[in-house]
């Protein structure tokens, strides 16, 4: 009789992560804005006039082409998108879901960014590369990250999640999560725990935003204030004691004695 060997089975491999249908990602993109733009007041008024939104859509579609290896057509529809949105976004670039650019004007996305979910850029913005070698090259934006009118970041660098990056400012470092970076080049000016929280909504109150170099130059005025307000008390006490000693070596001084009268 013949032997039966258990031979055990090879467990099946996990499956990989599913990717979400096109059609559910343009939802998502169209719906988020009116949770980030208070001046949206209808899906259809969002979906035929946000020139944002309208990016994100020629995008979506042209980075599947993309991931399926139509990239000359992935890079006519984006050249197309770019023609009627004025966005430019790299058919390669990889942006999470519920992506919004506000205001969508001058804004570019090169092809190796990364952008993750729930990310609002506002017009303006560069996502930047600084070499010429074919890797990675651009920057990397991580979940909730908020980058305001005009920033430029550049290189492969990673900016935190919940992250805010000021109106006109370079980014060249990485940050750590939940901060406020600004300037030239951008520094970390406080954390993001010091910013007023909206529930379901981004934080809006950009003129809440910190200025380092006008406190800076405020600090500098008070030392001046300070230092002018020190001299001139000096000044005034020289002066007292200058005519203390005067007085004093007048009343000191030998008298001359007072000739007779003759007449």
């Amino acid at each position: 009789m013949a032997c039966v060997v258990d031979i055990p089975l090879a467990e099946p491999s996990p499956p990989g992560p599913v990717r979400p249908s096109l059609l559910k990602l343009i939802r998502e993109d169209i719906a988020c804005v009116r949770q980030r733009d208070p001046a949206a007041r209808g899906q259809l008024e969002t979906i035929l006039t946000y020139p944002g939104v309208h990016a994100v859509i020629w995008y979506r579609i042209a980075n599947r082409l993309w991931l399926d290896g139509w990239r000359f057509p992935a890079r006519l529809l984006s050249w197309f998108g770019r023609f009627a949105s004025n966005v430019d976004i790299h058919p390669g670039a990889r942006i999470g879901r519920r992506f919004f650019i506000d205001h969508g004007a001058c804004v570019v996305i090169g092809e190796t960014a990364e952008i993750g979910d729930d990310v609002t850029l506002y017009h303006g913005v560069t996502l930047g590369g600084t070499s010429w070698f074919p890797g990675k090259r651009h920057p990397t934006l991580e979940d909730r990250v908020v980058v305001g009118a005009g920033a430029k970041i550049l290189g492969p660098i990673t900016v935190g999640a919940g992250s805010r990056v000021g109106a006109n400012s370079v980014v060249i470092d990485s940050t750590p999560p939940d901060v406020t970076v600004v300037g030239i080049p951008a520094r970390v000016v406080r954390p993001q725990l010091s910013h007023r929280r909206v529930v379901g909504r981004i934080d809006l109150d950009h003129h809440l935003m910190p200025d380092p170099v006008g406190d800076a130059i405020a600090v500098l005025l008070d030392r001046v204030e300070f230092l002018e307000a020190r001299l001139t008390h000096m000044q005034r006490r020289a002066r007292d004691d200058g005519e203390t000693a005067t007085s004093n070596r007048t009343c000191l001084a030998p008298q001359k004695p007072m000739e007779p009268d003759n007449g």
